[in-house]
């Protein structure tokens, strides 16, 4: 079982999924399992393994998913003596089991492979993302084109949810061409569990182009997702600083940091 486990938490990385790994350091008297059980909870609470079933097990896959969700590791212990008094059991004994959140590196996808595009990809390889590349131009979605990118979809923005897993994990960057391709994208990421979507351009083009996606009846909160103009405010012109700008901001929302400069104290 030991080997399913390690095998699956591998398939979990090359899946961009996460999971938690929740493992018995100790176990004292009567138990259902003992030392070095383990137990894999995936992010929609199916499981592999086991750290004893019944209650100790409904609680321990709970504890699981909010650390998932919280990206925390924590520790439980629990007595099987009194359930009256909340002991999950009436074994007799105790565990502790340590819950180890698997939290992969956050997935870039970039959408529009042209000079900005390139130069996110590069950026944010160099910052250990999962950097994916996406474009309905098959010239702009090669290695070749785009050597820093680790995976290429090639097709309409639309086609992308169908094409690959976005995640609570996943940071969509699009660097289109213009407003009628956004137009046309963009529902189909809305519905996403997506942690950002940002769009390059100016105010005005995020006007126009967020007025003709309620003129076909996307709903304001839905459009309240979007970031655009994307990055944070550096007064930066060439793709390079574009780049900067554009990862400084979802380096700020992924690390929950204020993007305030480093000499304001609190």
């Amino acid at each position: 079982m030991a080997k399913s486990i390690f095998r699956a938490i591998a398939e979990l990385e090359d899946q961009g999924k996460c999971g938690a790994l929740c493992t018995i350091i100790q176990s004292q008297g009567s138990t259902p399992r003992h030392s070095s059980a383990k137990l894999l909870v995936f992010e929609d609470g199916t499981t592999l393994g086991s750290v004893g079933g019944g209650e100790v097990e409904a609680r321990t896959i709970a504890e699981a998913l909010l650390a998932i969700q919280e990206k925390k590791s924590r520790l439980l212990g629990y007595n099987m003596v009194n359930p009256q008094q909340g002991d999950p059991g009436i074994c007799g004994g105790s565990v502790q089991i340590y819950v180890e959140p698997i939290l992969l590196s956050p997935t870039i996808v970039i959408v529009g492979g042209g000079h900005v595009g390139k130069a996110v990809a590069h950026l944010a390889r160099w910052l250990n993302y999962r950097v994916v590349v996406s474009d309905d131009r098959p010239e702009f979605c090669t290695p070749k084109a785009n050597p820093d990118a680790q995976v290429f979809y090639q097709g309409d923005m639309k086609e992308l949810p169908k094409q690959m897993q976005i995640t609570a994990q996943t940071y969509l960057v699009l660097t289109t061409r213009g407003s009628s391709v956004d137009v046309e994208g963009l529902p189909a990421l809305l519905d996403t569990r997506a942690a950002y979507i940002g769009i390059i351009g100016s105010k005005r083009r995020w006007s126009v182009t967020r007025k003709a996606l309620v003129e076909i009846g996307i709903p304001a909160e839905k459009l309240d997702r979007i970031v655009s103009p994307i990055g944070l405010e550096l007064n930066a012109e060439t793709p390079e600083e574009i780049a900067v700008s554009i990862m400084a901001e979802i380096m700020m929302l992924h690390n929950g940091g204020s993007g305030q400069p480093m000499r304001i104290r609190k």
